[in-house]
């Protein structure tokens, strides 16, 4: 029996990499960030359109696996989600 601070865990990397890579965990999180989408599109304020037709889905490569991030491009995003919180709540809702 190890004792404290000497038990070692080697993970096989490359295993991991191949199911964090994997056609279906792509679209697992393709699909919710989709999700996310949809929401905070339907749920922006429309003043000019500007602000919902700036948001969008960036995929972001890690070092071990891709991720989907719902961001804002137009230029008053921050502004907009610092009073609505339209990005934050269509994530809430997504994650249920």
């Amino acid at each position: 029996m190890a004792g404290s601070g000497q038990t070692k865990v080697d993970f096989n990397e490359s295993f991991f990499d191949a199911i964090m890579h994997s056609a279906g965990v792509e679209s697992l999180c393709r699909q919710k960030a989709e999700a996310v989408l949809q929401e905070a599109k339907a749920t922006a304020p429309v003043e000019t359109g500007a602000y919902r037709d700036g948001i969008e889905i960036k995929v972001v490569h890690h070092a071990h696996r891709d991720t989907y991030q719902v961001v804002g491009t137009d230029a008053k995003t921050m502004l907009v989600e610092s009073k609505r919180g339209t990005l934050a709540r269509a994530l809430k809702k997504a994650g249920k």
